[in-house]
């Protein structure tokens, strides 16, 4: 009875949910960044330290007495030519490793990557959701919560600590504990852990500059100039394609793909206080001024510097890239690897191959804010995907040794390097150099991160290894311009902090619907007529202010001096 009345209550919630577009982030298809995410806010709950644990007495050496079975969502981005998601070589080294060290049968379940809100609303519902789900949105974890559906992890994780070395030693306490609720200790989700920080670049057609005889913009000025320069010479750049030039291009999710633009308005000495009550999410939309940054693309747009289209394709839409593959477009902003990423399928290795030899685009840093800095937001080191159990979940320790097995060490050097001489080379350095690869060595991640879901980014099981080898994690890229791209998506970073005041119950069911209605307020205020800006963006963000937005941000305030009093900045 109490799974029927379960699933009915989550049956509801998904009607309601998918009332709004379930976000994912960055317009394409292989973008990794949260959509719907709240930004990571430092002080992290400190559980009281329990004796150790000797282990649980149902294993031994590690191994169940009899085989236990768990399912794993895994993302299906529908890759072209990748492989299949279930079933792989990385999945065969999983499944065969989960059964040797702790006699655990592994089945993967796809859900697709740009609908996963919906997809996994659905199998919740039906009480069909794996085993180990995997999301970005910890609003959405709350909301299945709130009604039952998720498991409590907060003596689970404290009872088999001995049982899961690997998972705690890479994890910390930071990420195990990143959600604990500081007044009723509920833990509903475990962070992964992100091993690299960059976020956001602007990408630029060198040959283009190359042809215009101009210099690499270093302030928003000179970049506006370029986009000019772009515009007036389309018959130089390209021939007899010049009308389908785009000198800047973007996404309908603005708030990312603008992330460095909009940054380099906002503030310079904003306070730990201000930017977590206007935090929801990491789009920046209620930061007060993101509207002068959104002011300058609305000019740009209504100037024919920027894609007209934009606004009309969706998350996971491949239309946008492909514009950019083909060689149409001179300037736009993306996760800072994302000409490099898919071998030879990159941007750049399509430029290469549809353009020619010169063809290529390369990061500049071109945005300051008042202080002259290139101030970007980064991401920071704890804080990433929500690992979450249903409560139809009934192999907790078994689903727990498995993220312990996917934390070790030499597990992720494997899945995110695989097999020497198939997808990866190492050099005289010691450097491991990312190759292209076929059938089933073919990730369909970045640095397989879809697998590694308690690791996001570069690590080889190793740091120095890691550093050592982030310039050659691409295969067909070139090492030069990937280290160039590092270093400036990482100057003048800014790093977020966790602020853990427990839940915010205004954050609760929400999620989609803010994110949808954020994209909104973005696409419309951009697209608008200069003479009708204000008004759109005054009348758009009304609309996502009495949908949730100012409960919200009213909760975070009340929490913050709950907990913070009047201070203004944490230590």
């Amino acid at each position: 009875m109490k799974k029927k009345v379960l699933s009915m209550l989550l049956a509801s919630a998904m009607a309601l949910s998918m009332v709004a577009c379930g976000q994912s982030n960055g317009g394409a298809a292989t973008t990794e960044t949260p959509a719907a995410t709240e930004t990571p806010a430092a002080t992290e709950t400190q559980a009281e330290t329990p004796a150790e644990p000797a282990g649980s007495s149902e294993l031994t050496d590690g191994k169940f007495a009899d085989t236990r079975s768990i399912t794993v969502e895994i993302y299906d981005r529908g890759n072209d030519g990748g492989s299949d998601p279930e079933n792989n070589m990385y999945t065969e080294y999983i499944k065969k490793g989960m059964l040797e060290e702790h006699n655990v049968e592994v089945t993967f379940k796809k859900v697709p990557r740009w609908t996963e809100t919906e997809d996994i609303n659905n199998l919740l519902a039906a009480q069909e959701a794996p085993d180990i789900c995997v999301t970005y949105s910890y609003p959405t974890v709350l909301t299945y919560a709130d009604m039952g559906g998720v498991i409590d992890l907060k003596d689970l994780v404290e009872e088999y600590k001995a049982d899961t070395p690997n998972l705690w030693a890479w994890l910390e306490d930071t990420n195990m504990l990143w959600d604990k609720d500081p007044k009723t200790g509920s833990l509903w989700a475990i962070e992964g852990r992100r091993a690299e920080q960059q976020r956001i670049v602007t990408f630029v057609r060198q040959d283009w500059l190359d042809a215009l005889n101009m210099k690499a913009p270093t302030t928003t000025q000179e970049f506006e100039d370029m986009l000019v320069a772009f515009r007036d010479n389309a018959d130089t750049l390209l021939g007899k394609d010049a009308s389908k030039m785009v000198p800047f291009s973007t996404s309908y999710d603005i708030g990312w793909r603008a992330s460095n633009i909009i940054t380099s308005f906002m503030d310079p000495q904003i306070t730990d206080k201000e930017y977590y009550i206007n935090g929801f999410d990491d789009r920046m939309v209620t930061e007060p001024q993101t509207k002068e940054a959104v002011k300058l693309l609305n000019k740009w747009y209504n100037d024919g510097l920027m894609w007209k289209d934009f606004a009309l394709y969706g998350s996971g839409d491949t239309t946008e890239d492909d514009m950019i593959k083909a060689g149409y477009v001179g300037a736009f902003q993306h996760n800072w690897d994302y000409v490099f990423r898919n071998g030879e399928d990159s941007i750049n290795a399509n430029l290469k191959r549809n353009v020619g030899e010169d063809a290529k685009f390369v990061a500049v840093d071109c945005f300051k804010n008042s202080a002259g800095k290139y101030a970007k937001w980064l991401y920071s080191t704890a804080g990433d995907r929500k690992l979450f159990f249903p409560t139809t979940n009934d192999e907790p320790l078994a689903s727990l040794l498995y993220l312990d097995f996917i934390s070790k060490p030499e597990t992720i050097k494997y899945l995110q390097a695989g097999d020497e001489g198939v997808t990866h080379e190492v050099l005289e350095s010691g450097a491991i150099q990312i190759k292209a690869a076929e059938g089933d060595a073919i990730q369909n991640s970045g640095k397989n991160i879809d697998y590694t879901i308690t690791c996001n980014g570069t690590y080889f099981g190793d740091w120095d290894l890691a550093n050592l080898s982030i310039a050659y994690g691409y295969a067909e890229a070139d090492p030069e311009l990937v280290d160039a791209a590092n270093k400036i998506s990482l100057a003048d970073g800014l790093a977020p902090i966790n602020v853990n005041v427990g839940v915010i119950e205004a954050e609760a069911g929400v999620g989609d619907t803010l994110s949808s209605k954020r994209d909104q307020i973005y696409d419309n205020a951009v697209v608008a007529a200069p003479a009708d800006f204000d008004s759109t963006w005054d009348s758009y963000m009304s609309d996502y202010l009495s949908s949730g937005g100012q409960a919200i941000m009213d909760e975070r305030a009340a929490k913050w001096a709950e907990y913070f009093g009047d201070a203004d900045m944490l230590p």
